[in-house]
């Protein structure tokens, strides 16, 4: 028998979620909705659903807006059915229900980053692992040491030891053998790079090593020292080094290609910072792009940095990417509809509501508060006193009559600059809620500024 479901909603929301059900035209359960005599749903909460309902129609569960606050496990016990909360927006049941089938797990990948802190020498030890544990909170495996050319690193064994006190994983990288040396003696777990005529320091330490060509276009002198390696049972990790956008990018990227082809076992990294740090656009499409490549060449370590300000989100948007690309080739399928965390300028249902949608609703409000929407033409602003378009605020304040009440203009002004950025950029829109920002924005601090934000402009704009 099919389970039958019941959806709690509001005055204003009853028509939209039956026009959306009706819609779905589910096969796998059964539906009916009640409205509980509260004009906006958001407002429920599970006390007030708990006084007012007094017939659960024979259902297996009942799901309630998703901005429903309070605790419905003992909403649940309360009522003797199952309480759970739907997604935010109507429009979004469709996709609620099709991921009860069918999950996308974040929580696998195979490619490890190292993480660069490329002005370790001028950093103290103290900044150094200070720095560390924010990469290894953004999702670094490793943390690559860098050196600064002409710059003197006198506590970097001092550094290695307090980051394997700490638990992690440390590359050094440079080029002098000397450094190498002792960085591999100290207890660094890779060293970055060993060439051809530097690979008898791998027979000295036991720290993996991270080959490099002579000269990148040329890759010989790489696959040479591949091969001795390989002879001596050695582990290593290739690098066939990624360039920068004419200077032989695209090259560079058949390299890697090649050389998988020439060494299919071998264990291969890429670093990222050349055509990241040197191309001014959005590092996330950048890092997704090649971690895409990465994932189909089977290339399990990717040396990351974040210098440029535009790439200060390197690490945490390299997280997401191979946890994306991961999922995607498990599931032979390409890397979309499983997280959007890393469109973080647009979004794939930017507008919630048509214009005729949102006159509709309009047209039912009866009392003085605003409400504010996006459509593809306009922002929207309306009450029971009018109904009000434009893509400039400025244009809306003269017409909303808050002149004289302060925080009520302030908390228009911040709701309407919202509006303004969403519709402008193609990003959703919700009232009293922060934007989406996806990976860009800690999660964790983005909920918290959400749960202040409720608790605070609800009450402002009444």
């Amino acid at each position: 028998m099919a389970e039958h479901i019941l959806f709690l909603t509001g005055k204003l929301a009853e028509k939209s979620l039956r026009r959306v059900l009706d819609a779905m035209q589910p096969t796998d359960f059964t539906w009916q909705v009640q409205q509980l005599g509260i004009s906006v749903a958001a407002l429920m909460t599970a006390e007030m659903i708990g006084r007012r309902l007094k017939d659960t129609q024979g259902a297996d569960r009942i799901i309630i807006p998703g901005r429903c606050r309070g605790d419905l496990e003992a909403l649940t016990k309360e009522i003797g059915v199952p309480v759970e909360r739907g997604p935010e927006e109507l429009k979004d049941l469709p996709v609620f229900f099709g991921q009860q089938a069918m999950q996308h797990s974040l929580d696998r990948y195979d490619i490890k980053i190292l993480a660069e802190i490329v002005d370790a020498p001028e950093r103290s030890v103290e900044s150094i692992v200070e720095r560390a544990k924010r990469y290894r909170q953004d999702g670094a495996d490793i943390i690559d040491l860098g050196s600064l050319p002409e710059t003197a690193f006198p506590h970097l064994a001092e550094a290695i030891i307090a980051l394997k006190e700490e638990g992690f994983l440390v590359s050094v990288d440079t080029l002098d053998p000397d450094t190498l040396l002792m960085a591999g003696k100290t207890g660094a777990d890779y060293l970055l790079s060993l060439k051809e005529d530097t690979l008898w320091i791998a027979d000295e330490v036991p720290s993996t090593p991270i080959l490099i060509p002579e000269i990148p276009s040329q890759p010989e002198s790489l696959y040479r020292a591949m091969e001795k390696l390989e002879k001596k049972g050695r582990a290593y990790i290739a690098d066939p080094i990624l360039d920068p956008i004419h200077t032989g990018f695209t090259d560079s990227i058949v390299r890697y290609h090649a050389t998988r082809q020439r060494f299919p076992e071998a264990e291969i990294m890429m670093g990222i910072g050349n055509l990241t740090e040197l191309t001014h656009a959005d590092s996330a499409g950048t890092n997704a792009t090649l971690l895409g490549i990465m994932s189909e060449l089977d290339i399990h370590y990717m040396l990351a940095t974040e210098v440029s300000p535009h790439c200060r989100h390197t690490v945490r948007e390299a997280d997401l990417a191979r946890r994306i690309m991961y999922a995607a080739r498990q599931e032979g399928t390409p890397p979309r509809l499983i997280n959007d965390d890393l469109m973080m300028l647009h979004e794939r249902k930017p507008y919630l509501d048509s214009l005729e949608e949102i006159h509709e609703l309009a047209a039912q409000i009866k009392d003085p508060s605003f409400r504010i929407q996006t459509s593809e033409e306009a922002i929207h602003i309306f009450n029971r006193d009018g109904f009000h378009s434009a893509s400039d605020p400025f244009e809306l304040f003269p017409k909303l009559d808050v002149e004289t009440d302060g925080s009520h203009a302030f908390y228009l002004g911040v709701e309407l600059a919202r509006a303004q950025i969403a519709w402008q950029l193609g990003k959703r829109y919700n009232q009293d809620e922060e934007l989406n920002w996806g990976v860009a924005v800690k999660r964790e601090e983005a909920n918290l500024n959400q749960q202040k934000e409720a608790g605070s402009t609800l009450k402002k704009k009444r």
